[in-house]
């Protein structure tokens, strides 16, 4: 395991923007987290185009594969970013568009499996969209094993992410009456009216006591400012720590229902991700505490966070997930994101040894055959 390779990977990766909204530049960074990813396994991965974006996996070893390492090549940040946000190491601190989420983790992840056979890498490349075009790809690998690691940032502190909140996302479009606001507004029904009643019904929906938060976020409506809306739409991100508060959340938002007389509303949208409860990573939880013992690293704190990773998806399918394995640093997604050089071994020698220790327990699956498989 070599840190200088580490940080010329993260490098490498770092400095091909792949903004996930931008196709082409999904398929650049693609070929050069191919690149690194074969020179550091030994193999070429699979290239799977879905929807115009390039995901990448890597199958290691003859045999089924029994642990999925969960890793995504896209950024929030454009095309440029780069020339503000150069990729630079001053004293212990690694910094640059995409080095926390998740490239540092990438280059980690390379190293965490090489040499290691039955496990699988998936790499995606939409996962900053919510993963539309890959989430049954990563749902159909994480079925097949018996434990799925996610190699995301880390927590503050290095703490594992144990638990992740579930994510729902909806549009309310209410419906009301064009009037001329000034001649003769009793002839309409206000859309924007309509859309408050709405939205504070909606935020009603939170409950502090179970960290379910419902938020309506934004809004817009009417045309003219002389004329009494005929239409507003309003989104919905709502965050949820269990499979039955989402339930409970989606129900309530399809059964919203107009205020004001003549109006009308209309939900769209539903569950994005499932929550990853901490029953999913539980075991996994105190195996890694064992392996951290047994290397003499110190305790590794856990944290429940409220963002949403692939690690949702593995989870959602009953797969037993760990999260937050990657780089230790923050300001994911901010000016000031940066990766701390000096924890990144000993966080690759954990995740590496953890994943020996899955593949040396007897298996608990009697189904993982090639046979079949994609």
């Amino acid at each position: 395991m070599d840190l200088t390779e580490i940080l010329a990977d993260t490098r490498e990766m770092v400095e091909c923007e792949s903004p996930s909204t931008d196709l082409a530049a999904v398929a650049r960074s693609a070929e050069v987290v191919a690149r690194v990813g074969e020179r550091r396994l030994g193999v070429a991965p699979e290239r799977i185009v879905l929807d115009g974006r390039t995901h990448l996996r890597w199958r290691l070893g003859p045999g089924p594969s029994r642990v999925l390492l969960v890793g995504h090549h896209d950024t929030v940040w454009a095309l440029g970013s780069l020339a503000t946000h150069p990729c630079t190491i001053e004293g212990d601190v690694l910094r640059g568009p995409g080095c926390f989420d998740m490239k540092t983790g990438l280059a980690m992840a390379f190293q965490a499996a090489a040499g290691q056979d039955g496990v699988t890498l998936l790499v995606t490349g939409d996962e900053e969209l919510g993963s539309p075009s890959s989430r049954g790809l990563i749902e159909e690998e994480a079925r097949l094993a018996e434990a799925a690691l996610v190699l995301e940032g880390a927590a503050p502190g290095g703490a594992l992410k144990s638990e992740r909140k579930g994510v729902s996302l909806y549009d309310v479009t209410v419906h009301g009456r064009a009037a001329h606001a000034g001649l003769e507004p009793e002839r309409g029904v206000n859309a924007t009216l309509e859309l408050a009643h709405q939205a504070l019904a909606v935020a009603l929906l939170g409950d502090a006591a179970t960290g379910t938060t419902v938020t309506p976020t934004a809004a817009r409506a009417g045309r003219t400012t002389n004329t009494i809306p005929a239409e507003g739409v309003f989104s919905v991100d709502a965050r949820v720590r269990t499979l039955a508060e989402q339930d409970r959340v989606d129900a309530a938002m399809r059964s919203l229902s107009p205020v004001l007389e003549g109006a009308t509303t209309v939900v769209t949208g539903g569950p994005n991700r499932p929550p990853l409860e901490r029953a999913s990573s539980a075991e996994l939880l105190e195996r890694v505490q064992a392996v951290a013992d047994r290397l003499g690293l110190p305790a590794v704190p856990s944290a429940a966070v409220g963002g949403a990773s692939d690690g949702n998806f593995t989870a959602g399918v009953g797969t037993p997930t760990l999260d937050g394995l990657g780089a230790i640093g923050g300001g994911a997604h901010a000016d000031d994101e940066h990766v701390l050089v000096d924890r990144i071994l000993d966080r690759t020698r954990l995740v590496r040894a953890l994943v020996a220790d899955l593949l040396a327990a007897p298996t608990n699956r009697t189904d993982l055959t090639r046979a079949g498989r994609p």
